[in-house]
């Protein structure tokens, strides 16, 4: 059996059912990926205490769950999950927002008892409110470009400037046949000047 509450007990009661965290949903937002983050319900009170988390944007969001029970001095976590989105917001600024309604559950009530009808303002109910903003935030920013320094005089550079060296001074795949002979010919000419280099023949000038 469910036993309400009067209004001046609620009333008592009012303040600070449960304490909401954080103040705002921050979703890392990436195009195309599913995006979540949490809602943690404390409850304050030595009452159990009802809740309903609703968001002015249903079709966008999944919320599990989205109604519960929270037992005296306990916590629930809330799962709230972007849909994939195929553009990213102008500015990245969204609109949507989230409340969390709250009451003092009777006596008696269970998670399935929970409707609509109990979180309605009307006169002398108490009824407690958590407006959340949504807030995208990128999911990866961009690292820094490193910088590559002008020189470098390791012999792995070293090696990589000679043979690009080589490849253009001598990419006989790219050159023509006139143009390989006479390479080929200026080789030719120099073998007898290295060979006379190395019997005395010739002193350095």
């Amino acid at each position: 059996m469910i036993k309400i509450l009067s209004k001046r007990e609620n009333k008592e009661m009012i303040k600070r059912f449960l304490q909401v965290q954080p103040s705002d949903l921050k979703f890392p937002f990436k195009l195309n990926t599913l995006c979540t983050c949490s809602i943690q319900l404390t409850n304050k009170t030595n009452h159990n205490v009802a809740f309903k988390v609703k968001t002015t944007h249903p079709k966008k969001y999944c919320v599990r769950p989205n109604v519960g029970i929270v037992s005296p001095g306990s916590t629930c976590i809330v799962k709230v999950s972007m849909q994939a989105q195929k553009e990213a917001p102008m500015g990245m600024f969204s609109r949507d927002k989230f409340l969390v309604q709250s009451i003092i559950a009777p006596i008696g009530m269970k998670v399935e008892d929970i409707t609509s009808e109990a979180f309605r303002k009307e006169a002398g109910d108490a009824v407690e409110e958590h407006k959340l903003r949504v807030i995208f935030i990128t999911a990866n920013p961009p690292s820094p470009i490193p910088e590559v320094p002008e020189e470098d005089s390791s012999p792995e550079a070293a090696q990589v400037e000679n043979a690009e060296q080589q490849n253009s001074a001598f990419g006989t795949a790219e050159l023509s046949e006139d143009k390989l002979l006479e390479v080929r010919c200026q080789e030719l000419q120099e073998r007898p000047k290295r060979n006379h280099w190395r019997t005395g023949l010739f002193s350095p000038s």
